[in-house]
C-alpha cells in the first residue's frame, strides 16, 4: 500500500481507525473453503494494504472520497462469513471493516421497524428486538457470525424464510455510501411506486455498488405458539408434491425442510426409517392459526402417502442446526466438503436432483452426494446439495472441489434452474453468472456497474462477469 494513502487515512480518520501490521492477517479472506484450504496448505495469501475501521457513515464517506481521489480500490468487510470468495483483498486495496459500526439505532414498536448500523452482529440485532417481544424472523445459519449489512449485500435467506420471507422481503430501507462518496437512504414507506426500486442496486451487490452503512428492517411480533411436525417421505417426488400442495393452498409453515434418505441417515441417525426421506416443519404464529395449519397439513401429508415421524425430530434439528465442523477439522480428516444451493420450479427440481447427484457420484473421490430442500415458494423450491470428497493428498482437493461445483452448476443449467439461491456469487460462481443472466443480462449488469462505479474501485474482481 502506498504510504501516503495510509498517512492520509490517519489524517482524516485518526490513528485509532486505521490498522496495519498483524491486523491485516485477520482479514485476508472470508469463509470460502478454498481460501481456507490454501491457507491450511501454507500457500501465500495476500493481505489488504490497510484496514480502515469507520465508526459512522460520515467516516465511510471520508474513506470512499479518499479512495476516489487516489484511485484506490475498496473492499467492504462485515464479519467474513461469506462462503463464495467475495473477500480476496490484495496489498493495493483499503479494506473497510465495519465492525465498529454496531449500534442499534432505533426500535419502533408501533410501526414494527428496527434500524441498525450495518456492522451489527445479526444475533445481537435479533436479541435487541426480542427483548421487546419482537423478531426479525431472519435466521441464517450464520446469524451469530454475520452482520445485518452483510445480509443485504449477499441477498441472504434465513431458515424460517418460507413463512417470513428472505432479506428482500424484510428490508425496509437501506443507507449506503455510493462510490462517489454520496450518502443515500433508499426506502421510506411500506411500499413505493417511485420508479425502479433502487434498493436492489445494493441487495446482492456484494460490495460492488457501494458500502451499506445502515439498514431498517420490518419486524414481526414473537409468535404465540410453536409446534414441530415431521413426516417420512416414500420418495423425493412424494415429499415435493406434499410441499407444493401445502404452499399452493396458502399455508406457510416458516420452516419446511425435506431431506433425502442419505441426509436422514447422516443427520438424523436416531430417526432413520427404511431408507426413507424426511419432511420436517415448524409451525408458528397465533395459536389458532397454528392449530388449523397443523390439522390441514397433516391431511395433505396423509393423502400424499407420507407417514408421521417422531415429533422429537424438530427439536433435534433446532438444537443442532447451526453446529458444523470447521474447515480445518475436515481437511485434517482428508475431506473437502461444501454445500451448493440452487432453486427451480416444481416441474424441474427433481430432474436437477437426479442429474446433479448422479454426476457427483461419477467422481471416485466423492463419498457423499446428497441434498435437502429448505426454502419453499408457490412456484418452486430450492435444493441444498452436499458433497464430501476424500483425498489422501491435499494437493488433489481443490481440483475435485471445483469439478463438483461445475457438475452441479451444469446440471442445474441443463434443466432450467437458478444457479444461486442465497449464498451469492463471489468469485466461485462468477464464471457461471452469464449462464444465469444471459449474455444481454450480463452486459446490462456491467453497464450498471460502470454507471455507478466508473472507476471500478468497489470490491474489484468480485461478482461482475468479465466482458
Amino acid at each position: 500500500m502506498n504510504e501516503p494513502i495510509v498517512d492520509a487515512l490517519r489524517d482524516r480518520l485518526g490513528d485509532a481507525k486505521v490498522q496495519t501490521g498483524d491486523a491485516l492477517d485477520e482479514r485476508r479472506f472470508d469463509y470460502w473453503v478454498l481460501s481456507h484450504l490454501r491457507d491450511w496448505r501454507g500457500e501465500p495469501m495476500e493481505r489488504p494494504g490497510v484496514v480502515a475501521c469507520p465508526e459512522s457513515a460520515a467516516d465511510v464517506q471520508t474513506i470512499v472520497r479518499l479512495a476516489g481521489e487516489t484511485g484506490t480500490s475498496l473492499v467492504p468487510f462485515g464479519l467474513g462469513s461469506g462462503v463464495c470468495g467475495g473477500i480476496q483483498p490484495d496489498p493495493s486495496v483499503i479494506l473497510v471493516d465495519l465492525g465498529k459500526m454496531n449500534r442499534v439505532r432505533e426500535i419502533d414498536e408501533t410501526n414494527l421497524l428496527a434500524s441498525f448500523d450495518a456492522g451489527l452482529n445479526g444475533l445481537e440485532a435479533e436479541e435487541a428486538v426480542a427483548a421487546r417481544g419482537l423478531t426479525i424472523g431472519h435466521w441464517p445459519q450464520s446469524i451469530a457470525i454475520s452482520t445485518v449489512g452483510g445480509w443485504v449485500s449477499t441477498r441472504a435467506a434465513g431458515q424460517f424464510s418460507t413463512g417470513y420471507g428472505n432479506i428482500e422481503d424484510i428490508i425496509y430501507s437501506i443507507e449506503a455510501v455510493l462510490p462517489n462518496g454520496d450518502l443515500v437512504e433508499l426506502g421510506k414507506a411500506p411500499r413505493a411506486a417511485a420508479g425502479p426500486d433502487l434498493r436492489h442496486l445494493l441487495l446482492g451487490a456484494e460490495g460492488t455498488m457501494g458500502i451499506v452503512t445502515g439498514v431498517t428492517l420490518a419486524l414481526r411480533r414473537q409468535p404465540e405458539d410453536r409446534v414441530y411436525a415431521a413426516y417420512y417421505t416414500p420418495s423425493l417426488a412424494a415429499g415435493f408434491e406434499v410441499q407444493r400442495n401445502i404452499v399452493q393452498a396458502g399455508w406457510l409453515p416458516p420452516v419446511m425442510r425435506q431431506y433425502d434418505a442419505s441426509e436422514v441417515a447422516r443427520n438424523f441417525k436416531d430417526y432413520t426409517s427404511e431408507d426413507r426421506g424426511l419432511l420436517l416443519m415448524v409451525h408458528e404464529g397465533p395459536a389458532a392459526r397454528v392449530a388449523a395449519e397443523m390439522e390441514t397439513v397433516y391431511e395433505i401429508a396423509r393423502k400424499g402417502g407420507l407417514e408421521e415421524a417422531p415429533p422429537a425430530v424438530g427439536p433435534h434439528w433446532m438444537e443442532g442446526r447451526n453446529h458444523v465442523p470447521s474447515w480445518r477439522q475436515l481437511f485434517e480428516g482428508n475431506l473437502i466438503v461444501d454445500t451448493i444451493e440452487i432453486s427451480a420450479p416444481w416441474t424441474r427440481i427433481e430432474a436437477i436432483y437426479e442429474d446433479a447427484t448422479a454426476s457427483l457420484r461419477e467422481l471416485e473421490a466423492v463419498k457423499i452426494a446428497s441434498a435437502h430442500s429448505s426454502h419453499v415458494y408457490r412456484t418452486g423450491l430450492n435444493l441444498y446439495f452436499t458433497f464430501v470428497a476424500r483425498h489422501e493428498d491435499s494437493a488433489d482437493m481443490e481440483g475435485t472441489y471445483l469439478d463438483c461445483w461445475r457438475r452441479v452448476m451444469e446440471a442445474t443449467t441443463r434443466h432450467g434452474g437458478g444457479l444461486a439461491h442465497h449464498h451469492g456469487i463471489g468469485r466461485l460462481r462468477k464464471p457461471y453468472l452469464e449462464q444465469e443472466l444471459g449474455e444481454s443480462g450480463a452486459a446490462l449488469l456491467r453497464r450498471v456497474k460502470q454507471a455507478v462505479d466508473p472507476q471500478a474501485l468497489m470490491n474489484p474482481g468480485n461478482l461482475i462477469p468479465d466482458a
